[in-house]
């Protein structure tokens, strides 16, 4: 029992100085780097629904077999001239710029992967006046690897070996043409 005691006294107390050697490595590394705020809008006033489509292509392939990561910037080029009463917000050709939020990698029994784009900053327009985000998602086969499953569950190992099926890759073409939304009117 004492042996015990003194084993798990010890691995607390290591347990506490790598967490705390760790805290001070997270506190160097970040004190060196100016961090910047995300956009935040804290006036809604989103009365009016009035939506403009913003037609754009991204610049060059994404896809989630590559090495894309959260916080990549991305160019994605306007393929019309966005009008609204009129005038020209947003011209055919201009360079925008989108950054990936999240990357979710695609999982076992089908699961597709995922990559989220967010933060798009169009040139003399607001971001708090245009769509958010904007997802792609990969082939989801699930929806025919799980009946598979419970119809293999009969014979007991043969279920699980469709845990290795994983889903589709997360891809978006040059061709590929997105549509964001501008709302000129909100606040």
């Amino acid at each position: 029992m004492n042996k015990l005691f003194y084993i798990l006294i010890i691995f607390l107390i290591t347990q506490n100085f790598s967490l705390a050697m760790q805290d001070d490595f997270i506190i160097q590394t970040l004190s060196n780097k100016e961090l910047k705020k995300p956009q935040t809008h804290t006036i809604y006033n989103y009365e009016s629904t009035e939506k403009i489509p913003v037609i754009i292509t991204a610049t060059e392939k994404i896809t989630s077999e590559a090495n894309v990561s959260e916080g990549n910037i991305i160019s994605f080029k306007v393929c019309e001239d966005v009008m609204y009463r009129g005038d020209i917000h947003i011209a055919k050709d201009t360079i925008i710029t989108g950054k990936i939020e999240t990357t979710i990698p695609s999982g076992m029994n089908g699961i597709p992967a995922s990559i989220i784009i967010g933060s798009f900053d169009i040139p003399n327009i607001d971001p708090n006046k245009i769509t958010y985000s904007y997802e792609i998602i990969g082939q989801d086969r699930s929806l025919w690897v799980y009946p598979l499953k419970w119809a293999l569950t009969i014979l007991p190992p043969t279920g699980s070996l469709t845990n290795f099926i994983f889903g589709g890759h997360a891809k978006l073409s040059t061709k590929k043409k997105i549509k964001l939304y501008y709302y000129p009117e909100w606040i």
